[in-house]
């Protein structure tokens, strides 16, 4: 049934958001020269490498670069992306990381493998265990973890040391609690959260 919805609900959000797709697509190509997609190295389920779909929001010869890390200060973000990431816009191309089955629409956000390396052993087992997602109860709680992180000296160690621990403790909730009701209020929540 979670992959029946995923299907549905990916599917016909591209359908429906094709025109404010182009739009963007445009806008960031506009905006700065590169692609207006980035492709992101993340762990997906079961420890297997994928590419992570986003609108570009960094200058395209630093996007890739730099720290794992963003802040909302980061002066590789381009003037587009700060909109884009404000709005949450930048990540609609995922819908199609969902579309394909790397993603679902509800799951643990997925990480980059060197963060997924500091993570303690159970944790990686059980959060690994199921398909990560585009929105997550970590994603409500953390919705400005670039300005959390634009306030820290040392960006990087607040986010290792104090941020990951709590995302890791609700991954593994959401993976212990899983359920469709559960997956309706997180994507209800995660609605109401981007509209604020």
């Amino acid at each position: 049934m979670k992959r029946f919805l995923d299907v549905v609900v990916s599917g016909l959000g591209l359908l429906v958001l094709s025109p404010l797709i182009v739009l963007l697509a445009v806008w960031v190509r506009c905006d700065s020269p590169g692609p207006a997609i980035f492709r992101h190295r993340r762990v997906g389920r079961h420890g297997q490498p994928f590419s992570v779909l986003k609108f570009r929001t960094m200058a395209h010869e630093r996007a890739g670069g730099g720290p794992q890390v963003t802040t909302a200060n980061d002066a590789r973000i381009t003037r587009v992306g700060r909109l884009l990431r404000r709005t949450k816009l930048d990540e609609v191309p995922q819908l199609l990381n969902v579309l394909t089955g790397d993603m679902s629409l509800v799951g643990p956000r997925p990480e980059v493998p060197r963060y997924v390396a500091m993570y303690p052993e159970a944790a990686r087992q059980e959060i690994l265990g199921v398909r990560p997602g585009l929105t997550d109860l970590a994603s409500i709680e953390f919705r400005n973890e670039q300005d959390l992180l634009a306030l820290a000296p040392d960006p990087e160690w607040i986010y290792v040391n104090e941020i990951m621990p709590r995302k890791i403790a609700l991954c593994r909730q959401y993976v212990r609690e899983r359920s469709m009701l559960l997956d309706l209020r997180i994507l209800a929540r995660t609605v109401l959260a981007v509209m604020r």
